[in-house]
């Protein structure tokens, strides 16, 4: 080396201090960015077993409604005991995967006929607004509640909604009423709680139902459907350990329903029970 050019050994050997520590950095920084490459690879590129593939999400699919109360055709078959049905749609049902309760509600003698709007005038459907389940109300339209016409109704209802089979509930009043305990105890498979109104049943038969959760309602001085309808039932389910529970005004008459839907305790319990 010529040290004439003024250039020192102390100032080459500064020089090569200097290249060395930041060769040094460089390749530092060359392996760290190196292995940040090969872990991103690693994880995005992991080999599937052989005979998989990626799962694809599954989403429960259902057919939209119109939120609120409509009327909707059951069947054109003007021999069956049911052809016409109310509809009620909670709001947010279109938006919820979640499967929804459902209340089927029978009405009274006063309701029956070819006008399914009358069904919408008093008991459930006159209470039914806001609140959080599906309501179906079908109209009688002659003489009596029809059990193979119900049972046709149930599977077509249960097939055509969003609803937890787990969270099918029966009410009814009056001529409901009395059907509902008769449903109850001939289907009690079907529903996870039941609330009769102004109703009877038969007593011998409140074995099938002493599992099921029971909610019965009735005036003391009911003129058209005597109390003792729902005392008789409500002290059979009581000597076998039912799972009932029972109110009874002192007053009101054939009309103890009003108060009852009315009832805000009454939709907390229901929404609570649920078949195992």
């Amino acid at each position: 080396m010529n040290w004439s050019s003024g250039v020192t050994p102390e100032d080459f050997l500064v020089l090569y201090s200097y290249m060395k520590k930041t060769l040094i950095k460089i390749i530092n920084h060359v392996f760290v960015l190196t292995a940040l490459v090969l872990i991103s690879c690693s994880k995005s590129a992991r080999v599937m077993p052989e005979g998989t593939s990626v799962p694809t999400p599954v989403t429960d699919t259902f057919t939209r409604q119109t939120p609120g109360m409509t009327n909707q055709s059951f069947t054109r078959d003007e021999n069956s005991n049911i052809t016409d049905y109310l509809l009620y749609i909670p709001d947010g049902y279109n938006e919820r995967q979640e499967k929804w309760p459902l209340v089927i509600f029978l009405h009274g003698t006063g309701e029956m006929g070819t006008d399914v709007n009358k069904v919408k005038v008093t008991g459930l459907p006159k209470a039914v607004k806001g609140k959080p389940f599906v309501m179906v109300a079908p109209q009688c339209r002659r003489i009596w509640w029809n059990a193979a016409a119900l049972e046709a109704f149930y599977k077509f209802v249960v097939a055509r909604y969003h609803i937890d089979p787990k969270r099918i509930y029966l009410t009814g009043l009056s001529m409901g009423g009395i059907q509902s305990w008769a449903w109850a105890e001939a289907n009690p498979e079907h529903f996870a709680a039941v609330i009769p109104i102004a109703g009877r049943g038969d007593t011998k038969q409140v074995d099938k139902i002493k599992t099921m959760p029971v909610w019965a309602f009735h005036a003391a001085n009911d003129p058209t459907v005597s109390v003792a309808g729902s005392r008789d039932m409500v002290n059979a389910l009581k000597a076998i350990g039912g799972n009932v529970k029972y109110t009874e005004y002192p007053d009101g008459g054939h009309d103890s329903w009003t108060r009852a839907y009315a009832t805000e305790e009454l939709y907390t319990w229901m929404l609570q029970q649920r078949k195992p």
